[in-house]
């Protein structure tokens, strides 16, 4: 996202060199608010904590860090690089950006859904693949995604 700055009168009261620095500085121009290259930094760091979990046990309503659900693991990885998502695999693809297949990166969510309804969700790894803890009796792993049917978020 990119804020609009009124150029003319910034230059007038602040000097060149201050609108340089507040345009190129996202955060100063809007609290809160991150680039493109801050955000895939952030999710690509959410991946690294997530294939750090490879091996742990899959258990239902589990956040971490031991034990994970699959929103679970998705909501752990990104809290421990500071982004903060809702719990279940429904409420994160309602937060994210969705995105095309041809948009998706390394770091982004993707989300199984039959109909208008997302049951599971993973984060991208590349390759086609994702790290996510699938179910009962499984542990977080990486696996090839296993149907057409996901769409795809990005964490803002």
């Amino acid at each position: 996202m990119t804020a609009q700055v009124h150029v003319p009168s910034l230059l007038t009261r602040a000097g060149t060199a201050s609108v340089l620095t507040l345009a190129l500085s996202s955060t100063m121009l809007a609290p809160g608010l991150v680039s493109d290259a801050e955000a895939a930094a952030q999710s690509t760091k959410a991946l690294r904590v997530a294939a750090s979990k490879k091996g742990a046990p899959y258990q239902w309503g589990a956040a971490g860090p031991r034990r994970f659900d699959c929103s679970g693991l998705t909501l752990y990885s990104f809290k421990r690089v500071g982004k903060k998502l809702p719990r279940t695999a429904q409420q994160q693809y309602n937060k994210t950006r969705h995105i095309t297949s041809s948009q998706r990166r390394r770091g982004d969510l993707v989300f199984f859904h039959s109909g208008r309804s997302v049951y599971h969700v993973g984060i991208y790894a590349g390759n086609g693949k994702i790290w996510h803890s699938p179910k009962t009796g499984a542990v977080v792993r990486l696996e090839r995604i296993w149907t057409k049917r996901v769409w795809y978020g990005r964490v803002r």
